[in-house]
């Protein structure tokens, strides 16, 4: 498997970690999680979202579960919080739409995970290409993005 920057990153910081690839046209989350063999409650997206006062914002929620607009902007100390547009997030992250992952993008934004990857041995996020999904501890991945866990989800 080639290494995407995620990956490189990762193995720079010594964060134990395994890697997965899946057909790249499978682009729902849902069905991510089932070629895994997941539970789809263990998997997760990432979204970036825009404060009312324009600070971008990385949220991880299970690919199951909605990013609730509310919680974020609280969790983030916002008034409201709305999604990037599509468009836009390939420039500001370096990542492509269904292959965003919160590690390795072009600047370090504060970063959100659900509070359910807390009790979770592992989690798997985007390693930063379509079709490649990384396993790792929560905990790493809060310490490695300087991560909160916050009420996020929408289920």
């Amino acid at each position: 498997m080639i290494k995407t920057n995620a990956m490189r990153l990762l193995d720079a910081k010594k964060i134990p970690y395994e890697s997965f690839t899946y057909p790249p046209e499978i682009t729902d989350g849902e069905l991510v999680a089932r070629e895994l063999g997941e539970d789809p409650f263990s998997v997760f997206k990432t979204l970036v979202a825009v404060s009312d006062k324009g600070e971008h914002l990385v949220f991880c929620v299970p690919v199951c579960a909605t990013l609730d607009l509310k919680k974020a902007a609280k969790a983030a100390g916002a008034k409201s919080v709305a999604m990037l547009r599509q468009r836009e997030l390939e420039p500001l992250t370096g990542y492509v739409h269904g292959g965003c992952s919160p590690v390795g993008m072009k600047k370090r934004f504060r970063t959100f995970l659900d509070e359910s990857a807390a009790s979770l041995c592992a989690v798997y996020v985007s390693a930063g290409r379509l079709g490649c999904q990384m396993k790792l501890s929560p905990a790493e991945l809060a310490k490695f993005c300087g991560a909160s866990f916050a009420p996020l989800a929408l289920l």
